[in-house]
């Protein structure tokens, strides 16, 4: 017996004519969550990196995160669609991103980021390598919402029929 996916609106709230959807919460929630555990483990490190420069770096984390994730999106999954079209790759609230451009862009961030303050890298990468699951939680389960990155198909009982995913149930991967 399969479990029907539950139909959750990506959108998580409209204000006026701004929709808010489920995965920008996601970022937020992660982001935030994220930056305070840092500061916290900053509290722990005994002074490698300290709480200022932490707050100093979480806008080049966004940003490492957001650009990266985007150009990986266009660049290992779109690439001919957005060459013929190069202005929709600013067209963010279409969807498109990629863990793996998110990836290499914060790492960029931190490279750029440790070098220009003279911070230790290494210690740097040890506090976001704690903060990185916090993230990947809070985008899994908007993955789920949004009925993206589903498994293989199951007999399992907790398999999942998603949309757009056939009629066979699949594994909720996103949630494991």
């Amino acid at each position: 017996m399969a479990l029907s996916f539950p139909q959750i609106d990506p959108v998580a709230l409209s204000i006026g004519p701004l929709d808010i959807r489920w995965y920008a919460l996601a970022y937020l929630v992660g982001f935030l969550l994220g930056w305070r555990y840092a500061l916290y483990i900053a509290g722990l490190t005994k002074g490698k990196i300290d709480k200022a420069a932490l707050d100093d770096f979480f806008p080049w984390a966004i940003i490492g995160v957001i650009l990266g994730g985007r150009l990986g999106y266009v660049l290992f999954y779109q690439w001919d669609l957005y060459a013929a079209h190069p202005l929709e790759t600013l067209k963010v609230w279409h969807g498109g991103m990629s863990f793996h451009g998110g990836a290499l862009g914060v790492i960029a961030a931190m490279i750029l980021y440790a070098w220009r303050r003279a911070l230790p890298l290494l210690a740097l990468t040890d506090i976001i390598c704690c903060v990185v699951p916090i993230g990947l939680f809070f985008g899994r389960i908007a993955n789920f919402i949004n009925a993206e990155l589903y498994g293989r198909v199951t007999s399992a009982p907790w398999g999942v029929v998603f949309p757009g995913g056939g009629p066979l149930p699949r594994h909720p991967s996103q949630l494991y």
